[in-house]
């Protein structure tokens, strides 16, 4: 019987002294709330640029030379900025004739207009599903149909659900599919192949709402996207395009994730650098403050050593409490940053200008049950040496203070 109440000790102990197991419990929440917000955004950031590269796919992107002036060509390939620019579809050609160009495609680019004709304004991209490897694998995990003129493919930020009709430049287009999330600018376009961009390209043009003037659609592309064959060098083909091509500018396409990938290295280093600071200052308090718990119940760990509480039971009986506390504090504070982080993602994503990929629900699961895991023992831990200390003092020595 005696085993028994003993047993439950701890959380009696727990319910009898509310305010200070709530106030342990809070700072073991800060620490499990840091460890789990900082590896799931430092995840997350690294998840969206493993997906841009992805999804750029190509060993080098061909522009007209005036886009890297006029346009803001990052923001529109990478973060999914409306823009546009054309050059003559026969640049095409000729780049595919040159020796050591493997796979080669084009694409469109339009704005929607921030007009009545338009159901939103979006960037809106135009690609050959004939010839395309950029965007159609992934466009195949959400939709395996033809792409026949006028359907639209939705990235997955956008309104319009499948089967609806969305109107650019007064011209229908029914949505057929809703992309998978990327992280990254391709969340918030719009794809189709290139009939349809073409069709509303000169609706653009009739209409009179881009800047761009006269443009004849069908002899305009946007970009060349290729890869170079197996025995050829990247950087070498990148400037044999530009000395032998005019009016192109040839881009290696890991040069465009370059600034991101620092943003992205320097982000991720302060990240861990705070956490490791907070974890720190958290920890040295949680030990501070269980040490205080712990040395002024100097009288009750005395009673119960003289009613026959071993020194290794006394120890679990109190470390118990104190994982009881620190499993409390971890399960609030990762459940905090569940509500903060998941909801809340594409506002991190849009305030820190970096592709943000959330992990999976699984992965996500695992890191938060890690943190809960880490944070109540780093509590344990803290207070372990204390606990064994006290319970190697003679009881009766401690009694006879009290009085």
């Amino acid at each position: 019987m005696k085993e028994k109440i003993f047993s439950f000790l701890p959380f009696w102990n727990m319910m009898r002294r509310g305010n200070r197991s709530f106030a342990l419990a809070g700072l073991v929440a800060l620490l499990a709330f840091t460890a789990f917000a900082g590896t799931i955004i430092v995840t997350g950031l690294q998840n969206g640029m493993d997906s841009l590269e992805k999804r750029l796919g190509a060993d080098i992107m061909v522009i007209p030379e005036n886009a890297t002036m006029d346009s803001d060509l990052e923001s529109i390939i990478l973060q999914g900025n409306t823009g546009y620019f054309y050059m003559g579809s026969e640049k095409l050609d000729e780049v595919a004739s040159l020796e050591g160009i493997g796979e080669i495609s084009q694409q469109l680019f339009l704005a929607s207009a921030n007009a009545g004709c338009c159901s939103m304004q979006v960037q809106i991209m135009g690609f050959d599903p004939q010839t395309d490897f950029t965007i159609s694998p992934w466009v195949k995990d959400s939709y395996d149909g033809v792409i026949q003129e006028g359907d639209v493919i939705m990235g997955c930020n956008l309104m319009g659900d499948v089967g609806e009709i969305v109107r650019f430049y007064d011209v229908k287009c029914r949505v057929v599919a809703k992309l998978a999330k990327t992280g990254t600018g391709y969340d918030n376009a719009v794809f189709a192949n290139e009939d349809t961009l073409k069709q509303l390209i000169q609706a653009s043009v009739e209409k009179g709402l881009n800047t761009f003037g006269k443009v004849d659609p069908s002899a305009v592309i946007s970009c060349i996207l290729l890869n170079v064959k197996s025995g050829y060098e990247i950087d070498d083909m990148v400037n044999t395009i530009n000395v032998r091509i005019d009016g192109v500018k040839a881009i290696r396409t890991t040069n465009l994730t370059t600034g991101i990938s620092s943003s992205l290295s320097g982000i991720a280093y302060i990240m861990q650098f705070m956490i490791s600071v907070v974890w720190s200052m958290l920890f040295f308090v949680l030990m501070l403050s269980f040490t205080l718990m712990v040395s002024e119940r100097k009288k009750e760990f005395a009673i119960l050593r003289a009613m026959g509480v071993s020194r290794n039971g006394l120890v679990l009986t109190v470390l118990k409490e104190i994982l009881l506390i620190g499993l409390a504090g971890g399960v609030i504070g990762v459940v905090l940053g569940f509500i903060v982080i998941v909801p809340f993602g594409g506002m991190m994503e849009e305030k820190i200008g970096l592709p943000l990929l959330l992990p999976r629900a699984g992965k996500m699961i695992f890191s938060g049950g890690a943190s809960i895991i880490l944070s109540s023992f780093a509590g344990t831990i803290s207070s372990l040496l204390t606990v064994c200390r006290i319970s190697r003092i003679d009881s009766s020595l401690i009694l006879r203070e009290e009085h």
